[in-house]
């Protein structure tokens, strides 16, 4: 990481920039390293758009794991280590408006699929700023989604993630809500299971980390989990139902509360 430093700042304080980074791309190199097959397309990170982000997200985890923590995020000066009452803060702080970025998020996953769902006939049919503005608002408006409070993230004119080519998110802009889905549900098996622990993860090394893109994912979640995935722990890191993803040892059946189903 190069930062490049003002004349007039003295010292930059990174640990945000390291919780993002650092722990997050080594979790793409773990995957890596731990690869165990024989063809390079099926080995380590060669695995599904949906899925290749979950091992790096995960290891998120330990940037804040108390005995992690302690070793890197310290005073420039004093040498102290951040207390826990500010990680509790920062926190605390990042479940503000996610109510509207999950909106968004959502809206623009599901733009996403209205427009590949689409013949080349009905797409070619779409051929002004005013028909896919029309387009945009009678897909959303006709799931039930009010696009004036709470637009998509990108509108189709600028959202490059699914037009840029066949490398892009064509039909699959969803793959960040999903993966941060199995990305949460795992972050609480391992707090109900000890946490860092050699036993955990060996266990993550052996059902995922080695593993690449050689057997069905739903089947490698469980033989790591010993169950479906639960999108509880994900609404809980975002506050849109009580909880605490972390700490809440009860397992839930993933079904959302009556008062934000449907």
């Amino acid at each position: 990481m190069l930062f490049s430093l003002p004349p007039q700042v003295l010292i930059i304080l990174i640990f945000s920039l390291i919780f993002a980074l650092t722990f997050h791309e080594f979790g793409h190199a773990l995957h890596g390293f731990f690869a165990n097959q024989t063809y390079p397309s099926l080995s380590g990170t060669a695995v599904a758009r949906d899925f290749v982000e979950y091992p790096s997200q995960v290891n998120e985890v330990w940037a804040t794991y108390p005995e992690v923590l302690s070793n890197y995020a310290k005073h420039y000066r004093t040498g102290e280590p951040i207390p826990s009452e500010m990680i509790t803060k920062i926190e605390a702080a990042a479940k503000f408006n996610q109510g509207y970025d999950f909106g968004e998020t959502v809206e623009a996953a599901l733009l996403d699929m209205k427009w590949a769902a689409l013949s080349k006939e009905q797409a070619e049919a779409i051929n002004t700023p005013a028909k896919v503005t029309e387009f945009e608002r009678k897909s959303l408006e006709e799931l039930g989604l009010e696009i004036d409070l709470v637009p998509p993230r990108y509108r189709s004119t600028y959202f490059n993630h699914i037009f840029s080519g066949p490398a892009g998110y064509s039909a699959g802009y969803y793959s960040y809500l999903w993966t941060e889905m199995l990305d949460r549900d795992s972050r609480k098996w391992f707090m109900e299971n000890g946490g860092l622990t050699r036993a955990n993860g060996d266990h993550y090394r052996e059902t995922v980390l080695s593993t690449g893109g050689t057997m069905d994912y739903f089947e490698m979640f469980r033989n790591f989990a010993g169950r479906d995935p639960d999108v509880t722990p994900m609404l809980e890191a975002r506050g849109l139902v009580p909880g605490d993803e972390a700490a809440d040892s009860e397992v839930s059946d993933g079904a959302l509360p009556a008062d934000t189903a449907g």
